[in-house]
């Protein structure tokens, strides 16, 4: 005769997923307050900081923030390898977003196309990031929250 002991979830076993909290940050002074007083290196440090986040907030996301602000830094130049690094940021905002069960309005497409507009999509990518911190409210940077998805 078979024992019937109680047998713990596996690891397949449905949990709820959960993240780390994000910090909300100024768009404007991300754009253009910061940037002109440390000339131009807090971008980069900007953009290492929200793909870390972005990889903390949701880690089913591979981001590499290394990677990502190596790819502004070294290759700037060829102006094609930016343009396809602020779409993928785009696209993991918007996965954030959904994360957080908000509708999608971050568009990898503008957070694009925007850097030809005064690099206005330093701006318009952390505008995106602010809803998903809005969605925690009260939760501090770094804190546990629950995703949606």
């Amino acid at each position: 005769m078979a024992d019937t002991q109680p047998t713990e979830p596996g690891p397949n076993a449905a949990a709820p997923l959960s993240g780390l909290a994000m910090k909300r940050r100024g768009p404007v002074a991300v754009w253009l307050g910061l940037p002109i007083i440390t000339l131009g290196i807090y971008q980069l440090v900007w953009y290492y900081k929200i793909h870390k986040e972005l990889n903390e907030h949701d880690r089913r996301q591979d981001l590499s923030p290394a990677g990502s602000t190596l790819v502004l830094l070294f290759l700037s130049w060829t102006l094609i390898a930016p343009l396809i690094s602020f779409h993928n940021t785009g696209k993991a905002i918007a996965n954030a977003q959904r994360a957080a069960g908000l509708q999608v309005t971050c568009s990898p497409a503008a957070s694009t196309w925007l850097a030809f507009v005064f690099g206005i999509n330093v701006w318009y990518m952390q505008r995106e990031l602010n809803r998903v911190t809005e969605a925690y409210p009260g939760a501090a940077p770094g804190t546990q929250v629950p995703l949606a998805a």
